[in-house]
């Protein structure tokens, strides 16, 4: 796994240079918004487990097979199969989110996924719906803005008002790292 300073250190490295200016810069803007990127990692974990299961709700309403008899929420081992694997995917979206790098999320998540779920028979369209169900929560909860008709009395607001462009380029990595796994999947 690497995060935004062993990536800088590995690409200057392997073309035998120093670390550029540029690299710097960048390394600079990573260091300025940390504080904003573990508020958005505390976001999405703190609310992980209803994602995934509103999540995979979502995609079972969208296509009700999914929990008759021969179908792959059916019984419940199989459903508790596709929380975890939710909640596994999601884990991994963090983590990269975290390092400011996909590698995790490439190396640990998603390296085989498309050839297991195949050779298990799961449909590849409804897990993509899954992933984005939780795509929009993610970027709902980085922008602290949960749906009011949704949440109800059980909405959390995280911290202080949010000024409107203050996380943008955090949902727009986030957003890329669940479209890595869209990608992936599909």
């Amino acid at each position: 796994m690497l995060d935004a300073f062993s990536r800088a250190v590995v690409a200057a490295d392997a073309s035998t240079s120093v670390i550029g200016s540029g690299e710097l810069d960048k390394l600079k803007e990573f260091i300025a918004q940390g504080n904003r990127r573990l508020d958005a990692v505390n976001a999405i974990a703190s609310n992980a487990s209803c994602m995934v299961s509103d999540a995979i709700a979502g995609m079972i309403c969208e296509n009700q097979g999914l929990i008759q008899a021969g179908g792959n929420c059916y019984p419940n081992r199989r459903m508790a199969a596709c929380l975890r694997d939710g909640e596994i995917i999601l884990r991994y979206v963090t983590y990269a989110l975290l390092a400011g790098d996909a590698s995790v999320l490439n190396d640990r998540c998603l390296n085989g996924l498309k050839e297991t779920y195949t050779a298990l028979g799961v449909p590849a369209t409804s897990t993509v719906r899954a992933v984005q169900i939780m795509k929009a929560q993610a970027a709902a909860h980085i922008k602290d803005q949960p749906s009011d008709k949704f949440a109800g009395d059980k909405k959390r607001i995280m911290g202080a008002p949010v000024v409107e462009d203050r996380c943008e380029s955090l949902v727009s990595e986030a957003s890329s790292y669940f479209d890595t796994v869209i990608t992936a999947l599909s």
